[in-house]
């Protein structure tokens, strides 16, 4: 190919990277605010079904989404403040537990000692302890111990740093959910209309399909997170777990995680039981035994009924997408990836398949 103008053609380049460049550095600078909307966006579709339920019924619009709001927001108020005081109180309580274990430490390691040789009579403990003893003199353990506490300070002002954020980008992530929540049908016919006539029908048929199913995947999700974390309180109340709240918080939050959320969350849950000084073999046991039958149950009876109006999903699929999401995203990620992949596939299916089929 001949260039005639070298020089406009280098400038136009020119031009093209640094257009480039400028986006990519723009969506860097915007990411939080993307972060909110995205996630306003996400929440908006959870509550849809709820809105569109009382629009059938015979609300207005406005109507629906002013009752779903409300009703979201006192429910979740009453649950924080019949919930938070006992989680803080038992926070409290686990943090001065594991405090005493460090400040006491000669007695913790001795009363660890005979918690092993009570519990596995067949280990080797004193090898056992001479060999973390060895590590430990070969790390240089006291000089680790002196810069983490060095950096404890710092660590409290960034940790009230990101919790002042939190509750910033909540209140905005919150008012942005009730705009997208009340305008969902126009932002729907405002984007419609950017496709051609002839193709305007399919088009909404697939969009619609797609809200329905992040709509009734995200309310499937947290109706499963609710449902754990009630038996889970309910169950370690009976057997005397610590911190029965804050581990029922724990299996509520992880169960909004798809596929291995309340395998991670029952294992933090379990280990928790063990901790010497309140827990016991005996509890963190029944612990183990109630969550693999209530995995079972929840794989095989409850997500299958209850999430049965979203689109399924591989197993495979299900993993790389929350691994992919969660390294993007972090906790976000992983929850919202679900959905995405679940749209990507309802276009894989009908869209892509079928003009494949057609060649």
């Amino acid at each position: 190919m001949k260039i005639h103008s070298p020089f406009r053609t280098a400038l136009v380049a020119t031009l093209g990277v640094g257009l480039g460049i400028v986006l990519l550095t723009s969506v860097q600078t915007l990411s939080t605010v993307i972060l909110y909307l995205g996630t306003a966006l996400f929440l908006s579709l959870g509550l849809d079904p709820l809105v569109t339920f009382l629009e059938r019924r015979g609300l207005p619009r406005w109507a629906a989404v002013l009752t779903t709001i409300v009703a979201v927001l006192g429910i979740f108020t009453v649950i924080v403040l019949i919930v938070l005081p006992v989680v803080i109180q038992q926070i409290s309580q686990l943090v001065s537990q594991v405090t005493a274990l460090i400040v006491d430490g000669d007695t913790t390691v001795q009363n660890f000692r005979d918690w092993l040789t009570e519990t596995f009579p067949n280990l080797q403990v004193d090898a056992v302890f001479a060999y973390v003893e060895n590590w430990m003199q070969q790390e240089d353990w006291a000089k680790n111990v002196t810069e983490w506490s060095a950096s404890i300070g710092q660590g409290v002002l960034i940790v009230g740093g990101a919790v002042l954020a939190g509750l910033f980008g909540a209140f905005i992530v919150l008012v942005l959910t009730i705009y997208l929540t009340a305008s969902t049908p126009s932002l729907k016919r405002a984007v419609y209309q950017l496709v051609p006539a002839s193709r305007r029908e399919r088009f909404i048929d697939i969009a619609d399909q797609i809200t329905d199913s992040v709509g009734h995947y995200v309310m499937g999700q947290v109706t499963l997170g609710v449902i754990n974390g009630v038996l889970s309180s309910i169950y370690l109340s009976i057997i005397g777990a610590p911190f029965t709240a804050v581990l029922a918080v724990i299996a509520f939050f992880f169960s909004l995680i798809p596929l291995v959320g309340t395998l991670t969350g029952s294992t933090i849950i379990v280990l928790t039981c063990l901790l010497p000084g309140v827990g016991a073999p005996s509890t963190a046991l029944a612990a183990a035994i109630y969550y693999l039958i209530y995995m079972q149950i929840e794989a095989y009876l409850l997500a299958p009924r209850i999430m049965s109006r979203a689109v399924a999903v591989p197993g495979a699929v299900v993993v790389i997408a929350a691994l992919s999401g969660g390294a993007l995203l972090g906790l976000l990620g992983a929850l919202i990836a679900i959905p995405v992949a679940a749209s990507i596939l309802i276009i894989y299916r009908q869209v892509l398949i079928p003009r494949m089929n057609e060649r």
